[in-house]
């Protein structure tokens, strides 16, 4: 190969600054949104010490991939060689946030971190870059595959590197933390327990066996490792905070606040305590201690995103004029990192809602949108391919075939729909019945949908739900076994119990033929209203297509369509119950809902919002206050603003039926 066919990366390698610096602009002269020329442009220029030119290269790469964590790692070096030190150390945070796995940021950081006298912030940084520094190179090379998510490529690296090397601690960690990635959590639970038996003392991997326990809702036995944790260092407040969030997914809340205090009052600057004590007060209705536990955690981190959005987030807290001065100034500090941003943009969209400035507010709710959607990898195709494809498969052939081989259970109630939908309206009136025990959005369906998926590349075909064929029914019992089994945690006496993940819908075929007797309700509401909703929440996890109006206007058109499917090829099964009924018809909808799940009706149901029990959904404290008509078509308020959004949706909103106008009345 001559030297003009080598790629600008291969004279970077080389040292050849010069010509490599020449090809990448070529590159990007073809192709201008080639990530990687840029990247070797930007590193040339550092080199060749022409940093604006660097800076401004590095700015282009951001712009185009905002997730890209070397790029903030190469502008790090930058502003260290502009003797820049706090730019730079911004930077090197961000590149850390982006990918924990860069040994020179880390590096570069607790160099900074020294000079600045900070000497706990330099400890945590040191610990980080000779951790790393002490794995071998694959093993490294895994680590920065994995959190820049390229996850086939960084397990097969991983399980060559096994192979010559079995038994390695790290690498079957890092082997388990794919299987995570991949949602393949029995896989990566029994990787970690074997990496804690073989090893007791290798903390790292106890911890993410407790977060793959967590995930698979064993929380008991997550509980008792979070115990053994704490226990091997009672000053680690990593592991005192762990055991603290333990507590908290079984309900021990006394014991979970009890540890949140006590480190606060040790370390009252730690920003995360307090946002996890506020977190949780809320959860159990203790509103006005969660509010000011969510100042204390700006009072201790002024740029923290999430504090501000925690505060919006319980729908009833107004923001003063200082808190909204506060959010525009840290807003636009360009050292503020993108997560802290957009959660001060959802932030402010909601101040500004309720000052009813629905201009200004949308302009936030869109920008922090925006940033969102940039950080997520949501593909709209892919999303519609999916729908399509289990109406493809799971027609009336299959349930006939498989009619009645699964389990004689009916103790799962299954509440379906989008978010924002109603759903937790609908659980908090059955989970009021002495019957029905409310629980929580549970991943388990989802999780069986992706283990009979099994592992594939992204451009291999998907196994499930074709698979659902070739499933017998000892299978579909088994299933349904397990199923019960690792939602136990969440019950106590109540014979029946609500399982609220929205997105099951999408999986209504597995949980027919896993359980032919269980009940679904679909929640619906009207569609401007539940995608505008939508739009402008915050999610904690998932829910990626609500992050532009585009793209759930796609997805509530797929919903509605699947939906149609199930009606048609499982008629009966599903109960629609439309949110604007419940409104204007409370009692009517009750006693709907409580024949069609087969018990008695009871008078709580009506006063559900009485019900004490704890809610972890954005709607915890709207469903402790009884029934309103505010928000059936709030997003009116919107509607200068939602044009695209209404002419999307224009076959959904004539085929809607006309509810409001008896809903208000």
């Amino acid at each position: 190969m001559s030297e003009d066919e080598l790629s600008s990366q291969q004279l970077l390698q080389a040292g050849k600054l010069g010509e490599a610096l020449a090809a990448a602009e070529s590159e990007i002269a073809n192709k201008p949104d080639d990530t990687g020329a840029l990247y070797c442009k930007a590193v040339a220029e550092r080199y060749l010490e022409r940093h604006e030119e660097a800076l401004e290269t590095l700015a282009q790469l951001k712009a185009l991939a905002p997730q890209y964590a070397r790029a903030y790692q190469e502008e790090g070096h930058v502003f260290r060689a502009l003797t820049q030190p706090d730019r730079a150390r911004a930077s090197y945070q961000q590149a850390v946030r982006l990918n924990s796995a860069l040994p020179a940021a880390w590096r570069e950081l607790a160099a900074l971190y020294r000079k600045a006298g900070d000497a706990k912030q330099h400890a945590v940084a040191d610990a980080e870059y000779r951790r790393l520094a002490a794995l071998p190179p694959e093993l490294v090379s895994v680590s920065s595959l994995l959190q820049e998510r390229k996850l086939y490529k960084a397990e097969k690296l991983c399980r060559a590197f096994l192979k010559k090397t079995p038994h390695h601690i790290a690498a079957m960690r890092l082997l388990a933390l794919i299987g995570m990635e991949l949602f393949v959590y029995d896989d990566a639970e029994f990787l970690l327990e074997s990496c804690v038996e073989l090893q007791p003392d290798y903390w790292p991997a106890r911890l993410d066996y407790i977060k793959v326990l967590h995930r698979r809702q064993k929380f008991e036995k997550a509980l008792e490792q979070a115990r053994i944790l704490r226990d091997s260092n009672r000053d680690n407040r990593l592991y005192e905070l762990t055991l603290a969030n333990e507590n908290v997914a079984v309900g021990n809340f006394d014991e979970a606040l009890d540890v949140y205090d006590r480190v606060i009052s040790e370390h009252p600057d730690f920003d995360q305590v307090h946002l996890s004590r506020g977190h949780a007060l809320k959860t159990i209705g203790r509103l006005d201690e969660g509010v000011e536990s969510y100042r204390d955690a700006y009072r201790a981190r002024p740029d923290y995103g999430d504090a501000f959005w925690s505060l919006a987030n319980l729908k009833t807290y107004r923001f003063t004029e200082t808190e909204i001065a506060h959010m525009r100034d840290y807003v636009e500090r360009p050292e503020t990192s993108d997560t802290d941003r957009f959660h001060f943009c959802f932030a402010l969209g909601k101040a500004y809602e309720d000052r009813n400035e629905f201009v200004e507010s949308f302009s936030w709710y869109e920008r922090g949108n925006v940033l969102r959607l940039a950080g997520v990898r949501y593909d709209p195709d892919r999303a519609e391919q999916s729908m399509a494809l289990q109406a493809k498969i799971c027609d009336e052939t299959l349930f006939r075939d498989k009619a009645g081989l699964g389990s004689e259970r009916e103790d799962p109630i299954f509440v379906v729909g989008l978010p924002r939908s109603g759903s937790t309206l609908l659980e908090q009136i059955l989970a009021s019945h002495s019957l029905i025990e409310g629980t929580m959005e549970l991943p388990n369906i989802i999780a069986t949908a992706h283990r009979l998926n099994g592992r594939r590349l992204l451009t291999e075909e998907a196994r499930y739900p074709a698979i659902l064929a070739e499933l017998s029914g000892d299978h579909l019992q088994k299933l349904a076994r397990t199923y019960l089994e690792d939602t136990a945690i969440h019950r106590k006496d109540a014979p029946r119990f609500i399982d609220k993940m929205p997105n099951n819908f999408l999986h209504i075929g597995l949980i027919h033929l896993m359980f032919p007797n269980a009940k679904i309700i679909d929640a619906r509401r009207h569609p401007m209203a539940c995608c505008f909703s939508g739009f402008k929440q915050l999610f904690a996890d998932g829910q990626e297509f609500t992050y532009g109006l585009d793209e759930i206007a796609r997805y509530y058109r797929g919903y509605v369509e699947l939906m149609k499917h199930w009606d048609h090829v499982l008629p009966g099964v599903v109960l629609r119950v439309h949110y604007e009924n419940v409104v204007a018809h409370t009692e009517e909808q009750v006693r709907r809902l409580l024949d069609f799940v087969g018990v008695p009706f009871e008078d709580a149901c009506l006063d559900y919002y009485r019900t004490e029990r704890s809610v972890r959904t954005p709607s915890s404290e709207q469903v402790r206050q009884p029934i309103y008509t505010q928000g059936l078509d709030y997003w009116r308020n919107y509607e200068s603003s939602l044009a695209d959004l209404k002419s999307s949706l224009t076959p959904e909103l004539n085929e809607y039926p006309d509810l409001l106008a008896t809903a208000r009345s």
